[in-house]
């Protein structure tokens, strides 16, 4: 387990991909700023440990399931966030503000995600393995024990890595026309 700015680094890794798929750059940047917040989501259970019994940290909330269905939850807000950016904005294209629920649903579910991928990176020695398919496979999957649990050093360098993959994105990505667009400009 990375530390906090470790998982919202790997989110903003995980995201990186949507500056390729998503037309305009000012759109992109909305979704991985918006949506890398979210690589935190699966850490809801140090939290929810306090109320209810039978809840620990890197059980139920940190599987592939439970991210899945948090994100079909709260994706949609996320997605209705984005319509608010939209209408206040015009930083979406017309098909990009159709499917900004679609959108919401997957940041959440890639950030989400990420946190388990990361959690699967850090040393299971000092922490509770985490069992990313349950129910499919019960017991941990694989553990790569490439950082340190809490390193300064790892976590830094995964958001540093993370926020300078987008940072290059955002400048590889120009801001062209869009030919189906009636008055696009670029910038």
């Amino acid at each position: 387990m990375v530390d906090v700015l470790g998982h919202l680094g790997m989110a903003l890794i995980w995201l990186a991909p949507a500056w390729y798929f998503i037309e305009r750059r000012k759109t992109a940047a909305v979704f991985v700023g918006l949506g890398f917040w979210f690589g935190m989501l699966p850490d809801v259970d140090l939290y929810l440990s306090n109320w209810f019994a039978g809840i620990h940290h890197h059980g139920v909330f940190h599987t592939v399931l439970v991210v899945t269905l948090l994100s079909l939850v709260f994706g949609p807000l996320l997605g209705w966030v984005f319509t608010k950016v939209n209408n206040q904005t015009d930083l979406f294209t017309d098909r990009a503000a159709r499917h900004a629920y679609e959108m919401g649903v997957i940041a959440v579910w890639v950030a989400g995600l990420s946190h388990l991928f990361a959690d699967m990176l850090s040393a299971p020695d000092a922490s509770t393995r985490i069992e990313p398919l349950w129910p499919l496979v019960k017991g941990p999957v694989i553990y790569m024990d490439l950082l340190w649990y809490k390193s300064f050093w790892a976590t830094t360098a995964l958001f540093l890595l993370g926020a300078g993959i987008n940072v290059v994105a955002w400048f590889w990505k120009s801001e062209q026309p869009n030919a189906r667009e009636p008055g696009a400009v670029s910038e």
